[in-house]
């Protein structure tokens, strides 16, 4: 996509529309983790992360085809996204309680990707994101020492895998770029169905076996994450990049995080302490620093 002919055909910026529907995207990401978090506790981790991929898969099939040359990314994105990513994330929300402290150590995917661009593809960067990074992860460390915190520590580690998970997913999705967002996930939805279906058959046999006497509600958590966040989120995003700069799409998609923190602790009745809300502000400081500095230099073609 140029990114440059993108700005030149809508120089009036960004519409009602586009911000309504940066809106729904922002809502159906916040709430997502809600979802996934009510999925794994009434069904169990591993069948539910399973049943979303069974989901994905429904949704996105009729876009499924083969790609010539990019068959590996989208095998591999498939494996890791749909499968591996899932099983970290499903599971630091099956051992926690304060699902708030995970969802500020969620956002540790954006820094984890920068990192990964300057390891393995080179990418230079200078002054304000190399601060960035480093707020973001002083943000998180602080959730370590509050005592709200305290038994989540499991659950934050196991967070911070799945983040380094999705930055690795981030970079095979850079060699993606022109493949249709619903190919890439009904390629996902796919190799997670088969993936999973054995180590949810095999560890979760209870679950796995009694999922036809599951009400309605409980599919509807599940599908209210694969199609909310998928389908509508992902799509909402690749529309809004179609048409306008990164730097000016990108910023729009940091209210996301804030969104599944307060919803979060609403929901499920935690407490936001003191602490917990320094290390988030100081977290989605950083990780706005590393987004809004990324989106410019990537329009730029140099780094920052």
């Amino acid at each position: 996509m140029d990114l440059n002919a993108t700005w030149q055909a809508h120089p009036e910026g960004l519409t009602a529309r586009d911000i309504m529907i940066a809106c729904v995207m922002n809502v159906m990401w916040g709430l997502n983790l809600i979802a996934v978090k009510m999925g794994v506790d009434l069904v169990s981790p591993l069948t539910a992360a399973w049943l979303r991929q069974v989901m994905v898969l429904v949704i996105c099939l009729p876009a499924l085809k083969v790609i010539p040359g990019r068959m590996r990314e989208l095998l591999l994105l498939g494996a890791m996204s749909g499968a591996l990513f899932y099983i970290f994330v499903n599971l630091s929300l099956a051992v926690s309680h304060n699902i708030s402290a995970l969802a500020i150590a969620g956002q540790l995917g954006v820094p984890f990707s920068l990192i990964m661009a300057v390891l393995f593809l080179g990418e230079k960067i200078h002054g304000p994101r190399m601060i960035g990074i480093a707020l973001a992860f002083g943000g998180v460390v602080m959730l370590v020492f509050d005592p709200a915190a305290a038994h989540e520590h499991l659950g934050i580690a196991l967070t911070a895998a799945s983040c380094l998970i999705w930055a690795f997913c981030s970079l095979i999705q850079r060699r993606l770029i022109g493949t249709p967002v619903l190919t890439i996930y009904a390629w996902v939805g796919l190799m997670g169905t088969i993936i999973l279906f054995p180590i949810a058959y095999y560890f979760e046999p209870a679950s796995f076996s009694g999922l036809a006497a599951l009400p309605l509600s409980t599919f509807g958590w599940i599908l209210f994450s694969a199609l909310g966040s998928t389908v509508i989120g992902q799509g909402a995003m690749s529309y809004l990049l179609q048409r306008h700069p990164v730097s000016s799409v990108i910023p729009l998609s940091l209210v996301a995080p804030v969104i599944a923190v307060i919803a979060s602790s609403l929901y499920f009745g935690t407490k936001l302490t003191s602490l917990m809300i320094a290390g988030g502000v100081i977290v989605m400081i950083g990780v706005a620093i590393v987004t809004i500095r990324t989106a410019k230099a990537k329009e730029a073609g140099q780094g920052s």
